[in-house]
């Protein structure tokens, strides 16, 4: 039972499915091991979870955002 795990950002259930789809289908033909075979645990992190350069996320997405209107 191969296991793909990944985390990111919040994501639409679209952007789920079309990641599970494609590391599904690039890691059976990598490891040349059946599709139906493999797990994918898709883990979400909101803004306020991620550290980046010593600042939360979403402190420099609303920075980010404040600088562009400016």
């Amino acid at each position: 039972m191969p296991v793909i795990t990944i985390e990111a950002a919040n994501l639409t259930k679209e952007q789920k499915r079309s990641l599970v789809k494609d590391l599904t289908a690039s890691a059976s033909r990598i490891m040349n091991i059946p599709e139906q075979s493999f797990f994918v645990f898709v883990k979400e992190n909101d803004e306020d979870r991620i550290g980046v350069g010593g600042h939360l996320l979403s402190d420099r997405v609303k920075n980010k955002s404040l600088e562009s209107e400016n």
